[in-house]
């Protein structure tokens, strides 16, 4: 059976129709934190110029951040008009986008995998893989966070969530989230790369976890759980994700991207070499790309040509025995063959129908979870947004992500 592939967030506007264009941020941090305190509880983290914006009732996600938070640029995407309207009653809901998902944008969010499938999370049994059956756990969507500890730095939250997925199978999940910012030594450190003093930075790690909470463990055969990790970024014109991997051929390591996302991505979106890809991030043209567990070293990355900001997201690479959990929107012949780094372009799903944003997502997720009563599986994400001249951000591009800026700059 050929189906709808399920794609987080990706999916929605073209079975809506719904006209979203131009929601995001001011693309001014201290404008969007104000915006953001008008509508919900935020928790500012700083350390010197940099700060970091999160939302407990968003499920503990990250908003927005800044090297600077008096007069900086603002790096989530962020939706206004969702945040305004706020949380609608059942009534409200119908026959609008709300019903599937509350798209409130954000640069990282907690979500949980997989999507579609025959374990899929955001299917009932029963229904169809079509957007109409599809619907947004509200653990991910619209349940907030339970403050557990906070200071200057770091935020932890909770929350106790019951799933039951495509197949039927019932999972008592405790989940807990960590969100703290870095400062320039620790980030040299975590990336291996000198941030020299003329280069301006935020970073922040996020420390996720889910326990089984419940009395019967996960097991491949009734459905594995997995974390999923999303970013959502204001695009550009000249903003190029640049994502490296390991060499090697297609029969021991598998295809070096998946783009069958959307089917077929043009050239002129995305050019794939030996070694690393480039995918525009422009927020012109809708497409997803993945990248396998044998394939990924960990980093996906993107350049900012006009703000000279290089951004790069790297996570805790594990041993994955039982694979990657696949959320493709149809019965699966391998449900644990899916991804662990994704990108997503957004843009106008079809003629006469707005994009969604536009933003781009940088994406990872962790290892399918078979988790006995009381263990718990760990992703650790950092996110960090590096800002400076050319001449020394260059050096750092080549050693993280193989390529020169000049490469990057000229890869479309």
């Amino acid at each position: 059976m050929k189906s709808t592939i399920g794609l987080g967030v990706a999916a929605m506007s073209l079975v809506c129709g719904t006209a979203l264009a131009e929601t995001g941020g001011s693309g001014d941090f201290a404008d969007d934190v104000a915006f953001l305190k008008e509508h919900t509880s935020i928790v500012l983290l700083r350390s010197g110029d940099a700060a970091v914006a999160v939302a407990p009732e968003y499920q503990g996600r990250v908003m927005t951040s800044t090297f600077d938070r008096t007069a900086g640029p603002s790096f989530g995407w962020i939706n206004r008009p969702v945040i305004e309207a706020g949380i609608l009653s059942d009534e409200e809901k119908k026959g609008k986008l709300e019903e599937h998902i509350y798209i409130f944008g954000g640069e990282e969010r907690f979500w949980l995998g997989p999507e579609g499938g025959q374990y899929a999370l955001f299917f009932k049994p029963g229904t169809q893989f079509e957007f109409s059956d599809w619907t947004t756990p509200p653990v991910i969507d619209t349940e907030g966070f339970k403050m557990f500890s906070e200071d200057n730095s770091s935020a932890t939250f909770t929350h106790d969530a019951e799933l039951v997925n495509y197949s039927g199978t019932e999972f008592k999940v405790g989940i807990e989230r960590t969100v703290k910012l870095l400062d320039k030594a620790e980030a040299s450190e975590l990336l291996g790369v000198e941030l020299g003093e003329g280069l301006r930075m935020v970073g922040y790690e996020t420390d996720n976890r889910i326990t089984n909470t419940g009395s019967n463990a996960w097991k491949p055969e009734t459905g594995l759980l997995s974390i999923w990790m999303l970013g959502m970024y204001n695009p550009s014109p000249e903003t190029t994700v640049v994502i490296p991997f390991n060499k090697g051929g297609d029969k021991a390591l598998g295809p070096r991207v998946n783009d069958t996302y959307f089917g077929a991505i043009p050239e002129d979106y995305l050019r794939v070499e030996r070694q690393k890809l480039f995918f525009k991030g422009d927020g012109t043209r809708r497409g997803k790309i993945g990248i396998s567990s044998k394939r990924s070293k960990g980093i996906a990355g993107s350049y900012d040509a006009a703000g000279q900001v290089l951004n790069i997201v790297i996570y805790n690479v594990q041993d994955a025995p039982n694979g990657f959990v696949n959320s493709m929107w149809e019965l699966q012949e391998e449900p644990y063959a899916g991804d662990v780094i994704n990108s997503y372009n957004d843009g106008s799903p079809e003629e006469g129908v707005a994009p969604l944003g536009p933003f781009y997502e940088l994406e990872t997720s962790s290892p399918a979870a078979a988790l006995k009563p009381g263990e718990t599986m760990t992703h650790v994400q950092r996110t960090f947004h590096i800002q400076g001249s050319e001449k020394e951000l260059d050096p750092i591009a080549r050693k993280l992500l193989g390529a020169k800026l000049n490469v990057i700059k000229t890869a479309f």
